[in-house]
């Protein structure tokens, strides 16, 4: 039921902006916990939320943040608001009891949720959904009928006897053609009842969801509005959705990777190219921001690791290091953001919250070593962007589903291609960047240390830039990436399917050692 549409850089890719470790765990809890307040339509005041005891959730939802992404969508709270972290006193201070259950129902998907939401007024509402990655989340079934919704357009949902179904449809279609633009008009059945959803690209006024509910008889409503930034719309058709359309398109073209980048982006998001790079500026400038925030020892109790990034400057300046401008720069600035993100600051997933250092460290690295405009970081950024839309179109960015290659991978396929256009490669030779890192780390395991998202994570980012640089490199001076780089995306997709459930972000590898287990109760304790 449904269609997805193509990949959004700002969607799929380059956000959300967010606090905590996980994007998965923390920005996709909180769209699926913001679109279920939506459809409760009320004060919630309580939440059964259960998770599959084979899933990562079961495991990690308390330590990955889960429990605070929820709760944050829950009372309607943005995760960059600084109150995030003190999630448990916002449910009571709102009187929101949430139970966490742990089951075995036979989840198809590793994020899956399965939630019921009771309101003041009496309304039981009971939502499934996942987050399928980065933050990006589907909304699976509304009290039983099988949806479709990713948080990209408005949704009404209409419920009529099913019996009446095919007339209550109509008069529902002709009233709703009559209010807006209509992207999709989808029937759903459970049981004697039948659902209609309307999804749209504008917002319908509640004078005209009720028009629409009269028109159709129906009983019960439900409206959901967006929580992308992006929205969807019938114009959204892209140029190309792969890398091998890409070199076709630009055949004669010429262009850049980063002008392909904003003239993907313009069609996809209906936006115009000014707005596309000035979005990206604006994601830029956040990032740095999070570099100079981490370069000043920051700190939080609820970390493995201490503030470490500015010992690379230290140990430079002493000699100790081996010598590489670049390389010692890169590694602090991934350090830096990735320390931001351990004390709760602000963040942009990039293209998750767990690979956040990799790709802007190594490109913000780059330039603050060679002393490069910020312009040329911002189109590093456009190229790395649509790197990411290939990646979100053939494969996945959650670890859960196929290890730390779909995170900290990514982000170095996507940082080697940002690295090669800052050095004036052609578009061809930033996609022969990306195949070459992204061939580096087929098998990438996803497992942290202590139910936290700092070790080996932050190990895995700076080895993702490290790796960026020297792909970028060998494209530079012309080797031959032989595979071609949608080939190596669908290979890496292939073999993440393939990883044991142990090493997909759940407990194993580094996460079941015996140092892990003793940090893990310690922060328990404390």
């Amino acid at each position: 039921m449904g269609e997805k549409q193509a990949p959004s850089i700002f969607n799929d890719v380059l956000g959300p902006i967010m606090r905590g470790p996980s994007s998965s765990h923390v920005a996709g809890a909180a769209r699926i916990g913001e679109l279920a307040r939506q459809a409760a339509g009320g004060e919630v005041a309580e939440a059964l939320v259960e998770f599959d005891v084979n899933g990562s959730l079961a495991e990690s939802h308390e330590g990955h943040g889960t429990d605070m992404g929820l709760a944050c969508g829950l009372v309607g709270m943005p995760l960059t608001d600084p109150r995030v972290m003190d999630y448990r006193a916002l449910l009571k201070e709102r009187g929101i009891r949430v139970e966490y259950r742990i089951l075995d129902y036979g989840a198809s998907h590793p994020n899956h949720y399965r939630m019921t939401l009771k309101t003041r007024e009496g309304e039981t509402v009971r939502m499934e959904a996942i987050s399928t990655g980065g933050g990006m989340i589907r909304v699976l079934s509304l009290d039983g009928f099988p949806v479709f919704v990713e948080g990209d357009s408005f949704e009404s949902f209409y419920t009529v006897p099913a019996g009446e179904a095919e007339e209550a449809g109509k008069r529902l279609r002709e009233a709703a053609q009559a209010a807006g633009e209509v992207l999709a008009f989808e029937r759903s059945d459970a049981g004697e009842e039948t659902l209609w959803q309307l999804k749209t690209a504008a917002p319908l006024n509640e004078e005209v969801r009720e028009r629409l509910r009269r028109q159709a008889g129906a009983g019960k409503c439900y409206y959901l509005t967006p929580v992308l930034p992006v929205g969807s719309g019938r114009e959204s058709r892209v140029p190309f959705r792969t890398a091998t359309e890409l070199l076709e398109y630009n055949r004669d073209r010429g262009l850049q990777l980063w002008e392909l980048a904003v003239l993907y982006e313009s069609r996809r998001g209906n936006l115009p190219q000014e707005e596309v790079y000035s979005r990206m500026r604006d994601l830029v400038a956040l990032m740095r921001e999070s570099v100079r925030i981490g370069l000043e020892k920051t700190q939080y109790d609820d970390r493995i690791l201490p503030a470490q990034a500015w010992k690379i400057g230290q140990a430079a300046d002493q000699g100790r290091l081996v010598p590489g401008l670049v390389m010692n720069e890169v590694i602090r600035c991934v350090t830096a953001i990735m320390e931001a993100k351990s004390s709760m600051n602000v963040i942009v997933a990039a293209p998750t919250a767990g690979s956040c250092g990799c790709l802007p460290g190594t490109l913000i690295g780059l330039e603050r070593a060679l002393k490069m405009p910020e312009k040329e970081t911002v189109k590093g950024m456009l190229a790395a962007g649509l790197i990411g839309v290939f990646f979100a179109e053939e494969a996945t960015f959650a670890a859960e589903v196929g290890g730390c290659q779909m995170e900290c991978g990514a982000g170095s396929g996507m940082a080697a291609a940002g690295v090669a256009q800052m050095m004036g490669a052609t578009a061809a030779e930033c996609l022969s960047a990306a195949s070459f890192a992204l061939q580096s780390i087929t098998g990438l395991a996803c497992d942290p240390v202590a139910n936290r998202v700092e070790v080996p994570c932050l190990n895995k980012n700076i080895m993702g830039g490290m790796n960026a640089l020297g792909s970028a490199n060998v494209a530079l001076a012309g080797f031959d990436a032989l595979i071609g780089l949608d080939e190596v995306i669908g290979a890496i997709y292939e073999i993440g399917l393939s990883l044991p459930l142990e090493l997909r972000c759940t407990l194993g590898g580094l996460g079941k050692t015996r140092t892990s287990m003793e940090i893990r109760r310690t922060l328990e304790e404390t």
